[in-house]
């Protein structure tokens, strides 16, 4: 098959050689490169962010990237690219022949659903993420980015040949929010590189050298997010068995203030030695902290998976996560780690101290997370959609 996956909206994870602690992007890289292996030739196609960005680099057998200039070639706001879908569908369409189009985020689907139908092959949605409802709050969930986002989602969900899910939070999301067709859809949850993401190694040394070593958050700065929850928390776990917090992540263009008042919140708290900041991860370098942490943090309002948590139970590593989204599919509570229906920052300090403090805990959640990090596989994700790709194909 020759395929496209189509991502208006991409990251540093899409590059060659180069990635983030962005999730969703890892994913569709993830799915492609594993279909790849399967003898399928995948086409990333994003919009160039740079005037740099070469019209087509290989990523990996039988996957390639490419680029299409739609707007300006500079980094944009995710709320402003959608001013730019008209000119994305043209560069699409000026594009060879594929045997079925996956489009990844709403934008994407805007541009080249039109686009398939013309050519009379499949178009399969994937979302990520989708608008919260009007009158909730941003803390609630993912905002609308511009009055054009719900009805775009709307439009793809009830239109596609399928739709995607990465869960059954997100399958429930787009059926009761966005109008899809239940039968039209389709859970393919996401894998995690087990070479990449592993348990520390006997005399491994663990990142920085604090006497009580670190929990980690590791996500965009936004408010979605939670990060400010995971400050508080660690304010909340008494000096003296205190870990240190290593933040790490970027604040994306939309939040361009929400950094300073993170710092501030530090300050304000009295954590001054307590909390480091890092910039975005390569792969490597995020796994690298997962498996030297003694517990990673995931305070998210909403995610339809949470990639990080998967990422952490593989590495070896327990977690403290929000009930919320797919978060509940992707920890095992009590087992691999917990889930917190409660966003009081006293009740999460109150978690992480058991954590810390039980004898034996940590490392039987640890073990166990390992075994559960094994039922998420990306070949068998690709799979999956190897087989939703041929029947659709097929008729």
């Amino acid at each position: 098959m020759h395929l496209a996956f189509v991502s208006m909206h991409t990251s540093p994870a899409m590059q060659p050689g180069s990635g983030d602690a962005g999730g969703m992007n890892v994913v569709e890289r993830a799915q492609a490169e594993a279909l790849g292996k399967l003898g399928h030739h995948v086409e990333l196609i994003t919009r160039r962010n740079s005037p740099s960005d070469p019209d087509v680099s290989d990523l990996a057998p039988n996957v390639t990237l490419r680029h299409l200039t739609a707007g300006p070639t500079t980094p944009l706001p995710k709320s402003v690219i959608d001013q730019h879908i008209a000119e994305f569908a043209q560069g699409l369409a000026a594009l060879g022949e594929y045997d079925l189009v996956h489009s990844h985020h709403w934008m994407s689907g805007v541009a080249a659903l039109p686009l398939a139908h013309e050519r009379g092959i499949p178009h399969v949605q994937s979302f990520h993420s989708v608008a919260a409802l009007p009158g909730r709050s941003l803390h609630e969930g993912e905002p609308p980015e511009s009055p054009a986002r719900v009805p775009g989602e709307a439009l793809v969900a009830q239109q596609s040949d399928a739709v995607v899910a990465i869960s059954a939070a997100e399958a429930r999301t787009v059926i009761e929010r966005c109008g899809a067709d239940p039968d039209k859809v389709s859970i393919v949850s996401p894998g995690v590189d087990r070479e990449i993401f592993r348990p520390l190694a006997p005399g491994e040394t663990r990142y920085g050298d604090w006497e009580r070593g670190y929990v980690l958050f590791a996500a965009r700065l936004q408010p979605l997010k939670g990060p400010d929850l995971a400050i508080s928390a660690i304010a909340e776990v008494p000096r003296e068995i205190r870990p240190h917090l290593v933040v790490a992540g970027d604040t994306s263009a939309d939040f361009a203030d929400y950094s300073a008042k993170l710092h501030d919140l530090v300050d304000c708290l009295g954590l001054g030695n307590d909390v480091t900041f890092l910039p975005p991860q390569s792969r490597a370098d995020l796994a690298m902290l997962m498996r030297g942490a003694r517990v990673v943090l995931v305070p998210s309002h909403s995610e339809t998976f949470g990639l990080v948590a998967l990422e952490a139970a593989a590495s070896g590593t327990p977690v403290i996560a929000a009930a919320a989204g797919g978060l509940r599919e992707a920890v095992a509570h009590a087992e691999t780690g917990q889930l917190m229906d409660s966003r009081n920052a006293e009740d999460w300090g109150k978690a992480l101290r058991r954590l810390l403090t039980e004898p034996g805990l940590l490392r039987r959640m640890g073990v166990v997370a390992r075994v559960h990090a094994r039922r998420f596989d990306w070949d068998f994700a690709a799979s999956r959609l190897e087989t939703l790709y041929t029947g659709l194909i097929n008729g």
